[in-house]
Formats: structure tokens, sequence, C-alpha cells
């Protein structure tokens, strides 16, 4: 990811599957020529040739959510791993749980990175979550709050944040065509059997 994210990791033994945040074995960084990485720049980039920025940006949101634990990367003041979008929002916001505006940036950046996963790559599961029960997330619209979250990454246009700020901007503005953009990435994935989808559907289905 942008900003000097940590290094990205697989399963030595299973380049494609996903690590679960309890997982012990070795792991090594997905290199620049790795084939899942390679995989998702040309999916991406065939379906967002409109803009190789935002192309570039998506491919590599898939990469870093090979992990599991990158997913749910956010914790509260608690240690608690926050897994609806409901609770980032409350963490995010400078006047209740965020200790920083820093902090506000960190995990609307994250917001936006999840609800577009999510929107385009498992429309069905954002679709169920107004049946499930007394889930915060059964309120949100993901859409809006994906679009709001990178509108306000966007904002932080000062000092280190400054280069990336334009991108983020055009994230929010273009962010259903990303959706749409995704949709067909999964589409193409399904096509090809692909096992890294195939393990990120078996988590969703069963959430």
């Amino acid at each position: 990811m942008w900003r000097g994210a940590p290094p990205l990791y697989c399963r030595q033994a299973d380049v494609s599957g996903i690590i679960g945040p309890g997982a012990a074995s070795q792991h090594v960084p997905i290199s620049a020529n790795h084939p899942l990485r390679r995989l998702f720049n040309e999916l991406v980039s065939k379906e967002l040739r409109g803009d190789r920025e935002i192309a570039a940006y998506v491919a590599e949101l898939l990469i870093d959510f090979v992990r599991a634990d990158h997913l749910y990367r956010i914790r509260n003041a608690r240690g608690k791993r926050l897994e609806e979008v409901g609770e980032m929002l409350v963490e995010s916001n400078p006047l209740l749980d965020a200790s920083s505006f820093d902090r506000e940036r960190e995990v609307r950046k994250h917001i936006g990175d999840y609800t577009l996963f999510l929107t385009g790559m498992f429309p069905e599961y954002v679709a169920r979550l107004p049946n499930r029960g007394l889930r915060l997330d059964r309120f949100i619209d993901y859409v809006k709050a994906g679009k709001e979250s990178y509108r306000i990454v966007g904002s932080f246009d000062q000092f280190e944040h400054g280069r990336a700020a334009p991108l983020f901007r055009r994230l929010a503005e273009e962010f259903e065509y990303c959706v749409h953009g995704l949709n067909r990435v999964k589409s193409d994935l399904e096509d090809l059997r692909q096992e890294q989808y195939r393990t990120w559907k078996r988590a969703f289905s069963n959430t």
C-alpha cells in the first residue's frame, strides 16, 4: 500500500493462501514478480483502464488483503480488533475515539480500502448485512462510507500527505467505477477458479 506500509506476506508453502492472524508459519514477502501480484495487476489494469494510478492502487489493495489480519488491522485503544465499519467510523472520529488527526486519516484510509474491497469483490456479503440481526453494519451504507472516507483522506494535503492527496480525492470521485471494475475482476477470478479468491469467499461466506 501507499505511505510505506509494511511488507506483504504469503505462506511459503502456499503462496496464494490467506494468512490468519494466528498463523505461525514462516512468511516471505510477495515480490514484485510474484504470480499473484502479476495476476492482480493484469486483471485490475484491464478493468480500470481509465486511470493507471488508481488501477495500481486497487491492485496493491488486493495484494495487501491477501493477509486476513490486514483486513482487520484497526484496533481500538483497548486493543480490540474492529471488524465492523460502524466501529471503525467511531474510531476515526476526532470528537470520539480518534487520538489525533493522523489517527483519523489512518482509520479513514482503511475504511475506504475495506469498503471498496467488499463492495467490489463480495457484493453478496454486503447485501446480506441488513439481515444480520443487531450488527451495527446493518445500518451502514458501505459505498457512502467508502467515498466519504477517501474524500477525508484526500483532504489531508499538507506535508508528508500532500503527494497522495489527489489520488484519494479521485478514489472518492471514482468509487463506483472502482467497485464495478472489481466486480469484473471477481468474475475473472471465478472463471479462473483462482485459489486466493476462493479462500476469501469461504471466509466471507462464514461471517
